[in-house]
């Protein structure tokens, strides 16, 4: 049983960028207390308890049954919806008993259609989780908040480790989980949030997407090109600064790995490419482009991150890949 990434890549490029959160201007290092970085875990747990919600509401236990996935899995489906749910009450509750206002749930758009999507997907917003509260956790001062976070972060990684083996991916793929900051993750977020108003300002903003061409092969480190799909005229129109003699840099963050590649510009003139995706990166996998290869900071990022699956070399799948929609 196994479903790319692509599909949840797609999922997410297919979606609004444009979120009802208040965003201050961007700034390299967002400026960040308690309250705000609980409201920032607590706009992510909402998104992911109205995901699972909505699925348990819309595909029956016959559906998953008759997709591959038999019992218990639905049934476990539902306790993380119970995780979700009480992680949702924890921090809303901490928020309140520190006498500042929580955000509340917004409008969402998933796009996911069939139970293979869902639990792909299911498998990306884990995993993304997972690597919000590890990116989030030095930044937490208070001791009991930290140790609430970390106590849901392991729960997000068990949770991740068991939709993994659904697929037919390894569990653990990575002796590293990746952590990402606050934007890069407020950037993946944002494309699932339609609607609502919040009424919490939080000084994070979205970088402009990238989407990756999908490809009719598995990803295997040191091998597999990876073309950005219209990435050099994207990025052209929305810095000035950059041309085609610009070096731009596409960084794989992977566990504590952080691999730049220079991309080229393809034939199309269009599209950014490079030829090989680093070795030792491995697992679910973000990328993002850059104008520098080292100082990846807010400033020098153009677009990302996008979310592949990678599998170190020679070993990818025997089973045939995913065909693209």
């Amino acid at each position: 049983m196994r479903f790319s990434t692509t599909i949840a890549t797609a999922l997410v490029a297919s979606l609004s960028l444009a979120s009802p959160i208040e965003l201050d201007k961007r700034v390299s290092t967002p400026k960040v207390d308690d309250s705000i970085i609980l409201n920032y875990a607590l706009t992510l747990e909402y998104l992911e308890r109205k995901f699972y919600q909505e699925a348990l509401a819309n595909f029956t236990a016959k559906d998953f049954k008759a997709a591959g996935f038999p019992e218990p899995f639905y049934t476990n489906l539902k306790e993380i919806y119970v995780d979700e749910q009480t992680h949702v009450s924890t921090l809303s509750g901490a928020i309140t008993k520190a006498g500042y206002t929580p955000t509340v749930e917004l409008e969402y758009s998933f796009g996911v259609t069939t139970v293979e999507q869902f639990v792909t997907l299911s498998s990306v917003l884990e995993g993304v989780g997972v690597s919000a509260y590890l990116g989030a956790a030095g930044f937490i001062v208070d001791k009991d908040y930290l140790t609430v976070a970390g106590s849901i972060l392991t729960v997000e990684a068990r949770h991740s480790s068991y939709i993994r083996a659904a697929l037919g991916e390894s569990p653990f793929p990575n002796p590293f989980d990746t952590p990402l900051d606050f934007n890069e993750v407020y950037s993946l977020a944002s494309a699932f949030i339609v609607g609502g108003t919040s009424p919490v300002a939080l000084p994070f903003m979205a970088f402009p997407s990238l989407t990756l061409q999908c490809t009719q092969y598995y990803y295997e480190a040191g091998r597999s090109s990876v073309t950005f799909s219209e990435g050099f005229v994207n990025a052209e129109a929305k810095d000035s600064s950059i041309t085609k003699d610009t070096p731009i840099y596409a960084v794989f963050f992977s566990g504590l790995l952080k691999a730049p590649v220079q991309v080229r510009i393809t034939s199309t003139k269009k599209d950014y490419k490079i030829d090989a995706i680093p070795a030792g990166v491995q697992g679910q996998t973000y990328v993002v482009l850059s104008k520098s290869a080292t100082d990846v900071t807010d400033e020098n990022i153009i677009a990302g991150p996008a979310i592949l699956e990678v599998y170190p070399k020679g070993m990818i799948p025997s089973t045939p890949h995913p065909k693209c929609s």
